[in-house]
């Protein structure tokens, strides 16, 4: 994003003179900041009491479910109103109209997917109380917007130059298809393993591994073979239709408008592999009663991705993480149940190639002959230039087939997606609306059984002493094939014949072994009878977290904390042991030389973890990378090695270090000892490049630096105020991944069943989105530390913890 504003920063400067914008948000704070006073609001039908404790977490106390909701939009608007901007833009395909055209790409993904056009049908047909809270919420944050003016915008506005428009039921259900987008997009893999369908099938099981020997099954067993995604396409794969290089060129450019998009709003998740969670029973804690962990993994932002907020009526109080934008709590507890939710990775779109007809464009083949595409016409306005508002339209059409909107085309071959997410009623609002107020397990089983947003592993844990876990999503059983690679369009083969039915969804409750574990990693046995994940990611996290709890045999919220923070990389250390044992074995006059001895010893003495002042880390980093790169450009040449980029890549590298077979051997290397001098030479050379001749301050500190970016920072003058001064690292979200992500971990929860005053949660930066309050980031310190605090729950810990008390009041008659 920064560098497509560079105009905009140079047209910003030039117009600087204007003192409305030289003195932008000098004052600007949210509006719960000022000290304690009361507020007549209408559209209140009672008084709401809002307070507010040290980190200025809103602590919001209503008579009714309108006021309720009503109240929770109008001081969330007063603290992110920006972000919620961004969200609906971004989702509806408009932020060329405020950014220009460096992000019209972006709007014209999101109008390939209809997000508005779904979002605006299903806003006139949800469950009523569903409907009642979200029109109650808009409300709220349009008392808000209205009560502003052009001095008291927040300062984004002031700096583009607008106000925001009211906002809208539609526009909160459309935040639900941004993390649909974030955490289901699995077609471009899809796409990217056509490319190698025609190596030989043992090849591609070792490429595309769909196991780990690290991973901790929840549900099943691998007792029993299940077919393998590697197996011969010919069922599921156009034959004629082999990937080309060029198109997976264009496909790299499609991805990189959709990762800058998400990573613009904090939303951005590499291959899904996003988040921790773990329950625990209370026969295994010091307490007696359950506790249960989340830490949500994904771009680092300023503001966070997640907003704190506390919501109370009669019969109903819940506190957690919500999103800006969409009412109630996204992760959290109310006073029975606690819950905490991770990717499951899972594959809810299939990709078809479409047939189209030379001399009708909007023909295509389908088993009953042509058929006509819908085209539906889009306008983009982009604006002209930063000094004003005035805009041109760009035309855009999306062609819709039988299986969804063409998404992708080059070289005359057109895709359509079919996911799960398109469908009319998908909305990730309603069974989160319902987990809020649930009281046990069966409560939340039906909370989740009509789920339609993106598929999570959702776990849980309630007063009563009980725990569980179920992923949900909508999983589509096809007609043929297991829908890795594209369809031929034109013939039935990969038909959704309907979706894995909710009672046979992977799910446990109280399991004899007292943990429940889930990391983005593979859940269920291969005798689990249906497909559920794309390409499950490397298992690093999960056996990691799961061996840690299983080593006390009484767990606390401190060992909660310490797990969260843990630093060990067992891709890394396991690297450095085999470079080890290498370098033992190694008779060669190479192995004499002073750097390849000293990198030997770094790695004998590095304990494996992940930290600022570590100089194995980076070296451990990099010479796995190289000596990946050069064992996949030997089996695969080089042009294809390029497109060779799946997560789960990591699963392979463990075994070509471990067991160095003599077939994978680069030809140019007469031992696995001569490749890994040449690593060790290539990684010196760019880190000499990279951070200067002294290899002493080759840390892991200068490799990996925290940044909390801001669509805004890099104007100039003006952007300063949103600028998060970077820092060294803890943990790693790469290739040596930890538990402790690093800028990665968006939030850390720990839910304590026994006492709810003593659950601890915190964000990355702080509740408030207007850099001037005190509350823009004054919970940095305690992310690094991984020291989230406590967050009062009873009315008494809440009125202790007040540091500010408003109150709203409904306008009299």
């Amino acid at each position: 994003m920064k560098k497509h504003l560079t105009a905009l920063c140079l047209l910003i400067l030039l117009s600087t003179q204007s003192p409305k914008l030289a003195t932008v948000s000098a004052r600007q704070t949210s509006v719960a900041q000022a000290g304690s006073k009361t507020l007549t609001l209408a559209g209140l039908r009672d008084k709401v009491t809002v307070r507010r404790d040290e980190r200025g977490i809103p602590y919001i106390e209503a008579a009714n479910d309108n006021d309720l909701y009503f109240a929770q939009g109008y001081v969330t608007a007063s603290d992110r109103l920006f972000q919620m901007e961004l969200f609906r833009r971004t989702a509806r395909g408009e932020l060329a109209e405020i950014f220009g055209s460096s992000t019209l790409d972006s709007d014209k993904q999101h109008r390939s997917f209809g997000f508005a056009q779904l979002a605006e049908a299903q806003a006139s047909h949800l469950p009523p109380k569903l409907a009642a809270a979200l029109d109650a919420y808009a409300r709220g944050v349009n008392a808000y917007i209205s009560s502003l003016d052009a001095k008291s915008l927040p300062p984004e506005f002031q700096i583009l130059q607008f106000k925001p428009r009211p906002w809208t039921t539609s526009d909160s259900l459309l935040i639900g298809k941004l993390f649909d987008e974030t955490l289901t997009t699995s077609w471009r893999a899809d796409l990217m393993r056509a490319a190698f369908a025609e190596l030989p099938q043992p090849l591609r099981e070792q490429l595309f591994p769909e196991s780990s020997p690290l991973d901790v099954i929840l549900v099943g067993s691998d007792n029993k073979k299940k077919a393998s995604i590697n197996e011969s396409p010919s069922n599921t794969f156009p034959i004629n239709s082999q990937v080309s290089l060029k198109e997976l060129d264009a496909l790299s450019f499609n991805a990189a408008v959709e990762e800058s998009s998400l990573a613009r709003l904090g939303l951005y998740a590499k291959n899904s592999d996003a988040s921790n969670n773990w329950v625990v029973s209370g026969r295994l804690t010091v307490t007696g009663k359950p506790l249960l962990e989340n830490d949500p993994h994904l771009s680092p932002s300023a503001p966070s991705i997640w907003y704190m907020t506390e919501l109370s009526m009669p019969g109903y109080h819940t506190a957690g993480v919500s999103v800006a934008g969409v009412p109630g709590v996204a992760i959290g507890h109310n006073e029975n149940i606690a819950w905490g939710v991770t990717s499951l990775e899972p594959d809810e779109q299939d990709l078809y190639i479409e047939s189209f007809d030379k001399d009708n464009p909007r023909r295509y083949m389908t088993p009953g002959g042509w058929r006509e595409a819908v085209v539906r016409h889009e306008e983009i306005k982009v604006r002209k230039s930063p000094l004003g508002n005035a805009t041109e339209t760009v035309p855009f059409d999306v062609t819709i087939t039988r299986h969804g909107p063409i998404i992708f085309e080059q070289n005359g071959k057109r895709y359509a997606l079919r996911w799960a997410a398109l469908d009319q009623d998908a909305n990730l609002a309603y069974s989160f609306f319902l987990l809020n107020a649930a009281h046990n397990w069966n409560d939340f089983r039906a909370a989740l059984r009509d789920y339609s947003g993106p598929a999570f592993n959702i776990v849980y844990a309630d007063t009563k002493g009980h725990i569980g876990y179920y992923g949900v999503g909508r999983f589509p059983i096809r007609k043929t094939g297991s829908g890795k690679l594209p369809y031929d369009g034109a013939t039935d083969d990969g038909e959704w014949t309907g979706y894995i039915p909710f009672d046979a969804l992977p799910h446990v409750y109280d399991p004899p072994g007292g943990i429940i574990v889930t990391a983005n990693t593979r859940i269920v046995g291969f005798d689990y009878p249906y497909d559920l994940t794309t390409m499950p990611g490397p298992a690093y996290r999960t056996r990691r977290i799961n061996d840690l709890l299983r080593s006390s045999k009484k767990l606390s919220i401190e060992d909660f904390r310490r797990i969260q923070g843990d630093t060990y990389t067992i891709s890394g250390a396991t690297f450095a042991r085999e470079v080890v044992k290498v370098a033992g074995e190694d008779n060669s006059p190479a192995a004499k030389d002073e750097k390849w001895i000293e990198a030997v010893n770094l790695f004998k003495e590095w304990d494996g973890r992940v930290v600022p002042e570590s100089r194995a880390a980076p070296l451990a980093l990099h010479m796995r990378q190289t000596f990946r790169d050069y064992l996949i450009r030997a089996k695969l040449g080089a042009e294809l090695a390029k497109r060779y980029a799946f997560s789960n890549s990591d699963t392979l590298v463990d075994r070509l270090i471990t067991e160095r077979p003599a077939d994978w051997l680069p030809k140019e290397f007469k031992s696995y000892a001569e490749l890994l001098h040449a690593c060790l030479a290539d990684v010196r050379s760019a880190l000499t490049q990279a951070f200067g001749a002294d290899d002493t301050k080759w840390t892991w500190g200068q490799e990996a630096l925290v940044r909390f970016p801001h669509p805004l920072m890099g104007v100039p003058l003006i952007g300063g105020q949103f600028t998060i001064a970077p820092f060294p690292q803890s943990g790693s979200a790469g290739g040596l991944s930890t538990v402790n992500r690093g800028s990665n971990v968006s939030m850390r929860f720990i839910a304590d069943l026994s006492n709810w005053d003593n659950s601890q949660q915190g964000i990355a930066l702080g509740v408030s989105g207007v850099p001037s309050s005190p509350h823009w980031k004054d919970q940095l310190d305690d992310w690094r530390n991984v020291t989230p605090r406590p967050f009062p729950f009873t009315s008494a810990a809440v009125t202790s913890a007040a540091k500010e008390t408003w109150v709203f009041m409904p306008t009299t008659k």
